[in-house]
């Protein structure tokens, strides 16, 4: 695999749409006072701007990754960004388990990327 721009435009696109998704899944957490529908609804505005990161992402990398590849990166980003947004949007803190979890999901991932087994 070589690298150019069908290799990389995917993984910034992905982290971008991770940023919007997880944005529109987690940020009502710290508004508990706010309606269900109003937060609903301003959730499903901001998810918009998420599909038209992820769509792209998922159809220029489809000329290089596989689909279980794309989801592969899809889900370590998503893993990625929301330990991020954890810590600096709603303040919690990242344990051991948490990094031990990562760790396994990473050696999943691993296990995508390396081929079938011989």
């Amino acid at each position: 695999m070589g690298f150019n721009f069908a290799t990389f435009a995917p993984i910034g696109l992905l982290i971008a749409s991770n940023m919007f998704m997880t944005f529109a899944w987690y940020w009502h957490l710290k508004y508990h006072g706010m309606v269900l529908w109003a937060v609903v609804l301003i959730s499903w505005g901001v998810a918009f701007f998420e599909y038209w990161l992820a769509i792209p992402a998922n159809r220029i990398g489809s000329a290089v990754y596989s689909a279980a590849e794309l989801k592969t990166i899809q889900e370590v980003i998503s893993l990625s960004v929301f330990a991020l947004f954890a810590v600096f949007y709603l303040g919690e803190k990242l344990t051991w388990n948490h990094a031990i979890g990562f760790g396994f999901i990473g050696l999943g991932a691993l296990f995508i990327f390396k081929g079938p087994l011989k």
